[in-house]
């Protein structure tokens, strides 16, 4: 399992962190003939790390203008991205609310793990053992100063290993 560390001092540099993941992600997404045209994430961290600021610039990355806002009362929030002359959808997921993963289960939200785009959960751990299988697993933990981040992403698919070598190769 590859994974990479990054420090963040500032919010500039988490939405940097970010943004590149989202070009990276919106590449893939443009090409129809890919196979690799759907990635699932794992974002973890306490409440108050930073999950859905590091989401909103990842969308944005991936080329969404609009307003990305936090899934946490309704389960899920979509945005459409146009990658290319492609469409992808980006599913937010936020399961802090559900108590058992019977709750993600009944909730019928799997579906949307099929369609072009990315998935990205956060409190993943709250639907143990649904989940289709995860290709990148980002940890966030907040330093000492209010925006201070540590990051690590962790590849857990041969898609997430691609996707961590290309922001490897952004990465200064």
């Amino acid at each position: 399992m590859k994974s990479i560390k990054r420090h963040c001092r500032q919010e500039s540099e988490t939405a940097d962190l970010a943004k590149g993941l989202g070009s990276i992600l919106a590449h893939f997404f443009a090409d129809a003939n890919s196979p690799e045209r759907h990635v699932n994430i794992a974002l973890e961290g306490n409440l108050g790390a930073g999950k859905t600021a590091f989401t909103r610039y990842l969308i944005q990355g991936m080329g969404y203008a609009g307003k990305v806002k936090s899934p946490t009362y309704s389960l899920c929030e979509s945005y459409p991205i146009v990658c290319g002359k492609q469409t992808a959808e980006a599913f937010h997921f936020d399961l802090y609310r559900m108590r058992t993963p019977l709750e993600w289960q009944e909730a019928g939200l799997a579906e949307h793990f099929d369609a072009p785009g990315m998935c990205l959960i956060e409190w993943p751990e709250k639907a143990e053992g649904t989940l289709p299988e995860l290709d990148l697993q980002i940890a966030i933990t907040a330093g000492e100063l209010e925006t201070e981040r540590q990051f690590e992403l962790k590849a857990l698919s041969d898609l997430g290993l691609r996707i961590l070598a290309q922001l490897q190769g952004d990465l200064p």
